[in-house]
């Protein structure tokens, strides 16, 4: 017979008790260490994650206050362009209006009054408001307020027969109408 094929129940014995020091041993002690590990480690990730919600807390409240300045400045200074563009027709204003207590002419005053229409027009226009002045147009509810009317046979029936104030559009959106006194026959009572 073969002995080497063949074994011994004490070589049995000896291989079972080693492959038991190999494997680690898996009762509740090891069991425990694994879960405090674990634990560590859940309450590792939580306290980065309540770092983490605070940073975030805080970059909100950082934003809200940056938002509150901001919108405080533009209530604050959001006129200081429409202003920087006013003050050349006050100057020309306060300049007419000294050069009217000396002035014997009527038409340099005129000339400068003009001159400070224009400017202020011009400046109106830089916003984009459009006059609306219908004399002789077809009366429209829509851009005009009729305050009378009248009878007469220089302009259709329905038309505008006198402004008695400008409307004015801002980007197509009428601001105000235009008052007008309109148009009717003349044999109408």
């Amino acid at each position: 017979m073969n002995q080497e094929n063949e074994t011994h129940p004490a070589d049995e014995d000896a291989q079972v008790t080693a492959d038991a020091q190999e494997q680690p041993e898996s009762g509740p002690e090891v069991e425990d260490a694994a879960d405090d590990t674990s634990v560590e480690a859940l309450l590792a990730q939580i306290s980065e994650l309540k770092e983490d919600v605070l940073r975030t807390q805080a970059a909100m409240e950082n934003q809200r206050k940056r938002h509150e300045r901001d919108l405080e400045g533009a209530h604050k200074y959001g006129t200081e362009r429409l202003i920087n563009e006013l003050l050349p027709v006050k100057d020309s204003l306060d300049l007419g209006l000294m050069a009217a207590q000396t002035a014997n002419d009527v038409t340099a005053l005129r000339e400068g009054l003009e001159l400070t229409a224009k400017m202020f027009g011009d400046f109106l226009e830089k916003l984009a408001l459009v006059p609306i002045d219908p004399l002789g147009e077809r009366f429209d509810p829509e851009r005009h307020q009729a305050m009378t009317m009248e009878a007469s046979v220089e302009v259709d029936p329905g038309n505008v027969l006198r402004v008695m104030q400008r409307g004015y559009l801002l980007h197509d959106r009428l601001l105000r109408p235009a008052l007008v006194v309109v148009a009717k026959a003349a044999d109408e009572s």
